[in-house]
């Protein structure tokens, strides 16, 4: 068949959640019962629509596949999952008769239900994205399960427009995903490469019919080198389903390879029988080789942060790639699901930052600028070109960019600021003025963030009411919350931050260098969605940030109250950080701002302070040969923020929602006394790994999935508890959530903490019996 030509221009996804949450809104709403599955489904169906006019007047073509069809009410994986009938048996009710699920079983996949756990997360790739994690086992029966994309397809050509549906490919989608609990000892995913093919050239030809002329596989896992398979057979993977799908297929097959380097994935796919691929430029360098003719899409514009960035070298690299095949298209680095809406939607941020950015409409314009330079010639768009190469000079040399003082005291750092006493020194000390008891039990911070809080914050924030009424209300909070722990029965108590609206935007508003947005949503998961600061210069503290509440708190209570802090690399990767120098430099100066914030807590008399790093994982790099120097400057900067302190006071870091194994020796190189991890929805994976490592200092393996509504037994948390006994010392173990209780209701939270605690008092009555 004749293939459609390529446009020269488009993007490999757009944010789906709308510029005001209007998705989040209203899938939430149909959890609570308040609207009907209709009625969210006309919700999406006026967001896919709005999506598709906005893009149209950005500049991309109505009818030539330049518009990407990449809508989800939860999670890419998930819609896969859902497509291709890879749903657990748990699930297996909730299955209609032609093997499909409703919506609202489609999200009970993804939230759990009763006794039936949720699909396991984790994060998508080096991103802050949490995707679903599929369970393929041996009986898994692929099928045309969901026809979901071939009607947004149709939606689509109903409207004018002829889209490009995205799916995730199926290489990706077998290597993400985990085998079944029932699967036998070794079963691997990718095994059933052969039988779920013929469901994607079902769907192919299902798309083609629709009227789609273009799909896109998304393919990312072909980059990464942390996959859990050899890299020889990724490479025969990716062989034998573009051999299979390409050989007859209906419309035209882009690949795209998203978040770094092809490598020696590239030659497969160039051998094989698809007619597209997209290249990360930003990630990657420009191939030299081998020669073709298919297209390719030059992913010069980053999807994975905001900065306007040099055009002009970015079309060097169109041109550049001119080399390699004659049909050259203009695409972003990544999906734009990534970044927010757009800058004009941000009236608080200085012009002058704002003339050094671009969020998703301002990345599909520059789109739109290359693609007519690469049809009409550089000339067409110099002045583009040039103006973002003033834009850039002009961030090089605006004030705060640099700061003399913060790279003087940076320089003068040797290595005494980097270690602590031995860990025996430290937990002797420790012992002696805590007296902690056996499997202490705590939260890792954050208590629910309540509807009444969230209007009072805004309240404050809109002038309505003042300061001291304000810190009235947050003082009843926290003692409220202080309450409550002490009649559960925690023995390590956290101030449940009301006062933060998230984790790491917090400290942004406190240190110098940091600029917040006020619509700047991106999905974190399902309908969760955050505002990543900008980080846009060189960072300090201008005065302390959590003691006056962390003091407080410990006023209220004998028990110990930890102290709460994000540590640098979270606060680097949950921003969109400068790209103008290395990023363990920025590390370094957000780390000597967390270490003044630490001394004054120990000066204050808080004698546990945690340290959050969940995203430590998320940023290791996809490939092997980059880890060890980003394993390198993350530890350190960790351990710069944390080692000014005496020996007796306890550090804590708290990680999540990452496979944990292949960072286990940084983890213990940060040097926390006790770090506690998810590990509730992987039902104790990382034990064994623990185990194996030796890992000798305190550890907080999770015992409830707070990322659920559910609320776990008695002996569902017992359980979990015994699987880490039998692996770790008791004394090391602490008991905790997985992670922090702000997304989750009071009611909730107090039956789960109650049943951790009840949980916890029968191991310690076995243990004294034991003894």
């Amino acid at each position: 068949m004749t293939i459609s030509p390529f446009p020269t221009g488009t993007i490999l996804g757009y944010p789906r959640i709308g510029p005001r949450r209007e998705l989040k809104r209203a899938v939430e709403a149909f959890w609570a019962g308040k609207t009907t599955a209709e009625q969210l489904e006309a919700t999406a169906a006026g967001l896919r629509a709005a999506t598709r006019d906005r893009l149209a007047a950005l500049g991309l073509g109505k009818t030539d596949s330049s518009i990407p069809e990449s809508f989800s009410y939860y999670d890419q994986m998930l819609d896969a999952a859902v497509t291709v009938g890879a749903v657990p048996s748990r699930f297996a009710d909730l299955v209609d008769g032609d093997g499909a699920l409703d919506l609202a079983d489609v999200f009970t996949l993804a939230r759990g239900e009763g006794d039936r756990a949720p699909l396991e997360m984790t994060k998508w790739f080096d991103s802050n994205y949490h995707y679903l994690v599929p369970e393929i086992g041996p009986d898994t029966a692929f099928h045309l399960a969901s026809e979901r994309l071939v009607r947004e397809v149709e939606e689509a050509r109903a409207d004018g427009f002829t889209t490009r549906p995205v799916i995730v490919g199926p290489v990706t989608f077998l290597l993400l995903s985990k085998a079944a609990e029932s699967a036998p000892e070794g079963f691997r995913p990718l095994s059933k490469l052969e039988e779920l093919l013929p469901v994607y050239a079902e769907l192919l030809q299902k798309l083609a019919a629709a009227g789609a002329e273009w799909v896109q596989l998304d393919e990312p896992a072909l980059v990464s080198e942390s996959v859990p398979a050899a890299r020889g057979e990724v490479l025969a993977a990716a062989q034998t389903a573009y051999e299979a799908l390409g050989g007859e297929r209906p419309l035209g097959i882009l690949v795209a390879a998203p978040y770094g380097s092809l490598d020696d994935a590239l030659p497969v796919l160039e051998a094989a029988p698809i007619d597209a691929i997209a290249l990360d430029l930003v990630k990657g360098a420009v191939p030299t080789a081998p020669a073709t003719d298919k297209v390719l899409v030059g992913g010069v514009i980053d999807g994975h942060n905001i900065w306007r960035g040099d055009l002009a070298a970015a079309f060097d690299k169109l041109e550049a790639l001119r080399l390699v095949s004659p049909n050259v298209a203009v695409g972003t680095s990544t999906s734009l699901f990534h970044t927010p809406h757009t800058v004009a939607d941000e009236p608080g941020l200085p012009a002058q930052l704002k003339s050094w950015l671009a969020f998703a409409d301002e990345k599909v314009a520059q789109v739109a600028v290359l693609a007519r330079g690469l049809r009409d010639g550089r000339a067409a768009i110099q002045s583009e070109l040039d103006a973002a190469s003033a834009a850039l000079e002009d961030r090089r040399h605006a004030p705060g960019v640099r700061d003399g003082a913060v790279r003087e005291r940076a320089a003068k750092l040797d290595e005494s600021a980097f270690h602590r006493s031995p860990y025996p020194v430290r937990e002797a000390a420790q012992e002696a003025a805590l007296h902690l008891p056996a499997l202490t039990t705590t939260t890792i911070g954050s208590f629910p963030q309540t509807g009444e809080i969230r209007a009072a914050r805004a309240r404050f924030a809109k002038g309505e009411i003042d300061q001291a009424a304000y810190e009235g209300f947050l003082e009843q909070e926290i003692r409220d919350v202080v309450e409550l722990q002490e009649r559960i029965g925690l023995d390590v108590l956290v101030h449940g931050e009301p006062e933060r609206n998230d984790m790491v935007q917090y400290f942004a508003e406190n240190l110098d260098g940091f600029a917040v947005t006020q619509n700047g949503w991106v999905q974190s998961y399902g309908s969760r969605a955050t505002r990543p600061s900008i980080l846009w210069g060189d960072v300090s503290r201008p005065a302390p940030i959590t003691v006056r509440w962390s003091t407080f708190t410990q006023s209220l209570t004998d028990k110990p109250v930890k102290g709460m802090l994000t540590g640098p690399v979270t606060i680097l990767a949950w921003s969109f950080v400068r790209d103008d120098q290395p990023l363990g430099e920025t590390a370094n100066q957000v780390a000597l701002a967390l270490r003044d914030e630490i001394s004054d807590l120990q000066a204050a008399g808080i004698g546990i302070i945690q340290v959050d790093e969940p995203a430590l994982r998320e940023l290791l790099p996809l490939k092997t040969r980059d880890q060890a120097a980003y394993l390198d400057w993350s530890v350190k900067s960790f351990r710069l923020a944390t080692s000014g302190v005496k020996d007796a006071t306890q550090i804590h870091t708290h990680l999540c929602y990452s496979e944990f194994g292949v960072v286990l020796d940084a983890i213990d190189g940060l040097d926390a006394d006790v770090t506690s991890i998810e590990s509730a929805r992987s039902k104790m994976e990382v034990v064994p790994e623990l185990e194996r490592s030796h890992f000798g200092r305190g550890i907080g393996p999770g015992v409830y999935d707070i990322h659920s509504p559910r609320v776990p037994s008695v002996d569902e948390v017992t359980e979990l508890l015994d699987i880490a006994l039998a692996s770790i010392p008791e004394r090391q173990v602490w008991v905790n959530p997985d992670c922090g209780l702000k997304t989750r209701g009071y009611a909730e939270t107090v039956a789960s903490l109650e049943n951790m605690l009840a949980a916890t008092r029968a191991e310690r009555a076995k243990l004294s019996v034991s003894q």
